[in-house]
């Protein structure tokens, strides 16, 4: 029943196969190979009505990904009118419904360069070809069943950088996690994005603002975790900054004013860290 080219999908596991399928209905293949979709179609028919579109360039992928929103994109890393990291961090700062699906990056070439590309243009996961469905079933299993917390920023937008793990590659590549999920690291993170979103306000106003108000829910949060009012009202107060939209040089000065009491929280060993 849910045979692929070569044995059962997902080892014969009907509840994986199920879970999998439940978040795949919609798939974008962005090649100009039209075989890649093909294979894809044929090695992904098992999980059941998958409706696969496909494109030929980065351009028509971003239009269809507009008027199809699919749950997960494959696009080539680099091919005749394909770059795949300028189309992804097209998709990631883009107002598309589709901004946060699990895009896997396909490609010949398996290098350290082009994996640590893929992972910092804020793709999932990279596969390279040929590929088997086992490969396929590994990445599959990751973007739908293994989610990654999802990084607003102003020089990243993606799935968590330190959680990236690509099976193609076997160097010393780790970027050390530095306990990520502790409340500690996550008020840096969300502090030095706020800091950079904050000297962005000029150059990338769309994203800078986007970024701010993700960093106040996530501050909130933080506050709320470890009992510090100060911190949960400050951001609070950025995020009603966002639903007032504030406008005008008022608005900008009292938007400034919100920041700034939100920094004071930054410790003073990340004051010249990049986000």
């Amino acid at each position: 029943m849910f045979r692929g080219a070569s044995g059962y999908v997902f080892d014969g596991n009907v509840r994986t196969v199920q879970r999998v399928a439940a978040k795949v209905q919609r798939v974008l293949v962005v090649d100009p190979n039209p075989a890649m979709a093909r294979l894809l179609a044929e090695h992904m028919r098992p999980l059941g009505a998958v409706q696969m579109f496909s494109a030929p360039s980065a351009e028509k992928g971003y239009a269809m990904a507009r008027t199809t929103d699919p749950q997960l994109i494959f696009v080539e890393h680099a091919q005749l009118g394909v770059d795949g990291l300028a189309f992804t961090r097209k998709i990631r700062r883009s107002d598309l419904i589709c901004r946060e699906a699990p895009i896997i990056m396909c490609t010949s070439e398996a290098t350290a360069e082009t994996i640590f590309g893929a992972r910092d243009a804020g793709v999932h996961e990279f596969m390279r070809k040929p590929f088997t469905i086992k490969d396929l079933e590994r990445r599959l299993e990751a973007v739908t069943l293994k989610p990654r917390d999802w990084i607003e920023g102003v020089g990243y937008v993606g799935p968590d950088r330190r959680r990236f793990n690509s099976a193609d590659y076997r160097g010393p590549r780790k970027r050390k996690a530095d306990a990520a999920g502790t409340p500690a690291a996550r008020l840096s993170q969300a502090l030095r994005i706020v800091k950079s979103a904050a000297q962005a306000l000029d150059t990338d106003p769309a994203q800078a603002r986007r970024a701010l108000a993700a960093q106040a829910d996530e501050l909130r949060r933080v506050g709320e975790s470890i009992k510090d009012d100060r911190l949960v009202q400050a951001a609070a107060a950025l995020a009603t900054s966002f639903q007032a939209d504030l406008a005008g040089a008022g608005g900008r000065a009292e938007l400034l004013t919100r920041i700034d009491a939100l920094l004071g929280f930054m410790a003073p060993e990340d004051k010249g860290r990049a986000a």
